[in-house]
């Protein structure tokens, strides 16, 4: 009774986010801020949340005022969890 046992790999989806390079301050390393739309439970209004991301950049390639595209990946350090994935500009 042997069987064929398959192994399939499940592929995480990855995470994208697009917002705009803050900083460059650090090597190799930007903070991109990302605006986000909600709405209130209750009261049904919509308003905006901004969130900082620290995001890794191989090459050093980003400046400030770029629109950027990123996406989560392995660990980095301790809060880098996001890569660049291209410059849009």
């Amino acid at each position: 009774m042997s069987e064929e046992k398959k192994t399939t790999e499940k592929k995480v989806p990855s995470r994208r986010f697009e917002g705009e390079v803050v900083s460059v301050a650090e090597n190799k390393t930007i903070h991109v801020l990302v605006a986000s739309i909600k709405m209130h439970p209750k009261y049904r209004k919509q308003y905006t949340t901004t969130r900082k991301y620290p995001v890794h950049d191989e090459k050093n390639q980003a400046e400030v005022g770029d629109k950027v595209v990123f996406e989560g990946c392995r660990p980095f350090s301790k809060t880098k969890r996001w890569r660049l994935v291209k410059i849009v500009k």
